[in-house]
């Protein structure tokens, strides 16, 4: 955008360097996913170990050399590290190999990139990856580094990389005030549900876990659901109905994933939120993952940080379908309350499983009894209809009925308001 650097393919060397005494830790087989999810065709996967990285390269020289000739012999056109490097790391790698270097947050960043559809989502993404750019504009620079006098080439005395850096701040600070706008719309949302006694619950869980797919089973709807990282990036909101509940909101969010970049974190944090202000979390798992218990301390790690780790909350086991002997059920505490769900997202089987469990934990108050309506109450009974919580009704001679409910009692309490009537008139039968 702002500056030139080698262009880059999809023709790539994967790069992975496991580091002893260092708490950087990746995955290698998710490293390949990622380079996938972007629209890489990683030539290979070359691996090596290290004590500590090289200040200069990240990757000791030996493994440099190995590096260029691989680069140099293939027409390479991208080297990926599953690695945070530094902007002088990536300038003198690039330097030596002669091709786009890309570590491990500017592939996310471009795998969201890829991703984002919505207004709210694109902003999201570019304020990462202008936080992220901002420290590497040098690199494109440095014949514009210093002022030059003369006719014709004096200024406003501000660098090329001055400018740069000070539009770069001025569109930061624009992205930042949307954002808050739609922060603040969000907040207005879930505001007025408060007012309705309306419950949301959100699904969180680590990327490709299968969160859109058990969301498009529950809601009936289309969200896009592959088997991919970051598959979803917009946050999606839907209606559920649940017995004994009534209405409830279900929020699709974002994937997580080991070290996900603290500026991803804090640019979406306005869709997180939903997270952290849901009434009940759905952790979804991979249950067929050999690094599934990996996976969750990840995932729990995320929800501490955008101060989710309160809320209550729900593990469910998805993909039983991939396992042996796998079937569908619920487990409990040692005081009966449901705590998982093995389910299979893509079968169906243990989704109706899940939808009890959600009664049983967002029921509240709930109103099991008969009522005594007259004929001047006809337009509760109309409402009470609407919300399906009549289970049977019985008609009297004088017009009017008897209504056996199951119904939350903050529903019914709405209902009343909306039909002008006040609990004291309500006759129940005994």
């Amino acid at each position: 955008m702002f500056f030139e650097r080698p262009k880059s393919g999809e023709l790539a060397v994967l790069v992975h360097l496991q580091l002893h005494h260092h708490d950087e830790s990746n995955d290698p087989r998710e490293f390949e996913e990622l380079a996938l999810s972007a629209g890489a065709d990683p030539l290979t996967l070359i691996t090596g170990t290290r004590d500590s990285p090289d200040p200069r390269y990240y990757m000791g020289s030996g493994k440099l050399e190995e590096l260029a000739e691989i680069v140099s012999s293939n027409n390479v056109e991208l080297v990926i590290f599953n690695h945070s490097l530094s902007p002088s790391q990536e300038r003198n790698l690039e330097k030596v190999l002669e091709c786009r270097v890309l570590d491990r947050t500017g592939l996310i960043l471009d795998i969201f990139a890829q991703r984002a559809r919505t207004h709210e989502g694109k902003l999201q993404v570019e304020l990462a990856q202008l936080e992220h750019m901002s420290t590497r504009l040098i690199r494109g620079w440095t014949h514009l580094e210093r002022q030059k006098g003369g006719i014709g080439l004096r200024g406003p005395g501000e660098t090329q990389l001055e400018t740069d850096r000070r539009l770069l701040r001025a569109r930061i600070k624009a992205i930042k005030a949307r954002l808050e706008k739609v922060r603040k719309t969000r907040e207005h949302g879930r505001r007025a549900r408060l007012r309705n006694s309306v419950p949301t619950v959100s699904l969180v869980g680590y990327t490709n876990a299968g969160k859109s797919t058990l969301f498009n089973h529950l809601t009936n709807s289309d969200v896009y659901a592959k088997d991919q990282l970051f598959a979803t990036l917009d946050p999606t909101m839907r209606r559920l109905e649940l017995a004994d509940v009534g209405l409830c909101v279900l929020a699709d969010t974002v994937g997580f994933i080991s070290n996900l970049p603290h500026r991803l974190v804090e640019a979406f944090r306005a869709t997180l939120e939903e997270a952290a202000n849901a009434d009940l979390l759905l952790h979804v798992i991979d249950a067929a993952d050999p690094e599934r218990e990996r996976n969750i301390a990840e995932v729990h790690s995320v929800l501490a940080e955008i101060g989710a780790n309160e809320v209550p909350c729900i593990k469910v086991y998805n993909k039983i379908d991939l396992m042996e002997n796998a079937i569908a059920r619920v487990d409990r505490d040692d005081l009966g309350v449901p705590v998982a769900v093995w389910l299979s997202a893509q079968t169906g089987e243990g989704s109706n499983l899940l939808e009890q469990v959600l009664s049983e934990r967002l029921a509240t108050d709930l109103i099991d009894g008969t009522l005594c309506l007259t004929p001047m109450q006809a337009s509760l009974r109309s409402k009470l209809y609407e919300q399906h919580a009549v289970i049977s009704e019985n008609f009297s001679e004088n017009g009017g009925s008897e209504v056996h409910l199951r119904i939350p009692k903050p529903d019914l309490m709405r209902l009343l308001s909306q039909s002008n009537c006040n609990w004291a008139e309500l006759r129940w039968a005994n």
